[in-house]
């Protein structure tokens, strides 16, 4: 798994997901080339050999095979209308140079993986040839963006973020789910589930973790985890215990 603040890789075990919801532009494929399904808020299940979901769309995926390859960006970091036409879709989409590609990454990637670091990757010029252009943002907005993304178990709640920027609580919420899509409490539960990704490989027990990334307590952090990624904390750390992580 390479982690970056803005982007995600993740070549590993699916497990046995239910629905999830996670907060970014998300990419799914086989790394066999074999046909995935999802299923996309209750609806009927759909094959196909690439996936694509947005940000905060309730999903299931499933594959024959038990691993997965997946692609989250971060969506405060891209400007949508910039984003190649197959990421502006949802559910099944015809892109099998982009598929090859990943999965030729993806080799390269589990090769270099434990005989040096990542830094010397760009993530967006290998995934996909270029840049993705910045999303504008609101000087305001992006400051507690910044605040959110340092440090995702800070309690910040909006009314002190609006303070911050010296914004009412109502124009606060307005202008932060126009400059992002994500409303304010989904942005910052986004953020501290995505943290768990940075503490798999921990040797920590499930409270410890929960703690660290801002969870009051261990079922509170079960039930928010499950929900973003329609996994359990426990599962999620049994099936990482051999996952190389590069951050």
């Amino acid at each position: 798994m390479w982690i970056t603040s803005q982007r995600v890789f993740y070549a590993g075990l699916l497990g046995a997901a239910t629905e999830r919801s996670m907060g970014g532009h998300g990419v799914y494929l086989s790394p066999s080339g074999s046909a995935l399904r999802i299923r996309i808020g209750g609806g009927a299940w759909q094959s196909g050999e690439l996936m694509v979901v947005p940000p905060l769309v309730p999903h299931q995926i499933e594959t024959e095979h038990r691993s997965i390859l997946n692609l989250l960006i971060e969506p405060e970091f891209v400007d949508p209308a910039g984003l190649p036409d197959f990421l502006r879709q949802c559910g099944p989409v015809d892109a099998p140079a982009f598929a090859q590609r990943v999965r030729g990454l993806h080799a390269e990637l589990a090769e270099a993986s434990g005989r040096e670091s990542f830094d010397r990757f760009d993530f967006d010029t290998l995934f996909f040839g270029r840049a993705l252009p910045e999303r504008p943002l609101d000087a305001r907005v992006r400051e507690v963006i910044e605040r959110i993304n340092a440090d995702p178990a800070a309690p910040t709640s909006a009314e002190q973020c609006a303070a911050s920027v010296g914004l009412s609580f109502s124009r606060f919420l307005h202008l932060f789910k126009q400059e992002t899509g994500l409303t304010f409490r989904a942005f910052r539960g986004w953020k501290r589930a995505r943290s768990l990704l940075r503490h798999v490989r921990q040797r920590a027990t499930l409270t410890d973790i929960a703690l660290d990334t801002g969870y009051p307590d261990s079922t509170h952090f079960s039930h928010s985890i499950r929900q973003v990624y329609g996994l359990r904390p426990s599962d999620i750390l049994a099936g990482s215990r051999r996952l190389a992580v590069h951050q």
